[in-house]
């Protein structure tokens, strides 16, 4: 039986439809293509904004600022040596933006300059650190993306 050229046309249709139909509904139920917002409180966040931007000032403006270092041991921040460790506290909020759940937030406690963050908390990839911190009355905040 030949296929007069009316006809290809329809199964081309029909096959590219279906071809198209299977993506969609493949990507809209398999959860491994699901994708989060970056973050839940994004609103929130923008209102912070301002104070962010502050605050990373005030840290530009320090002699040394904080730093990261990458060891077999974890990923080591290292505060101003300049500074009363008694009088530094704050945050470590470690971002893994492919995974939500990798997540996790660390209060600064010093016994010296240097804060470690252990490498058994961290996977290989992608992850922005922010370091929110206050010395004295002036807070700080430190941004920086690294890959482990």
């Amino acid at each position: 039986m030949k296929i007069n050229w009316g006809t290809a046309i329809v199964i081309a249709f029909v096959c590219f439809i279906s071809f198209i139909m299977y993506f969609v509904i493949t990507m809209s139920t398999d959860t491994k293509y699901e994708h989060d917002l970056v973050i839940e409180d994004y609103y929130g966040q923008e209102l912070q904004f301002q104070a962010d931007i502050d605050h990373e000032e005030n840290a530009n403006h320090l002699k040394t600022n904080v730093s990261l270092k990458k060891t077999n041991d974890g990923v080591i921040i290292t505060f101003p040596e300049d500074l009363d460790i008694q009088n530094i506290t704050g945050t470590v909020f470690l971002y893994r933006p492919s995974n939500k759940q990798l997540d996790f937030e660390t209060t600064i406690s010093l016994s010296n300059h240097n804060l470690l963050i252990p490498d058994k908390r961290l996977l290989d990839g992608r992850w922005n650190i922010k370091v929110d911190w206050k010395y004295n009355t002036n807070s700080y905040l430190f941004k920086k993306e690294i890959t482990y």
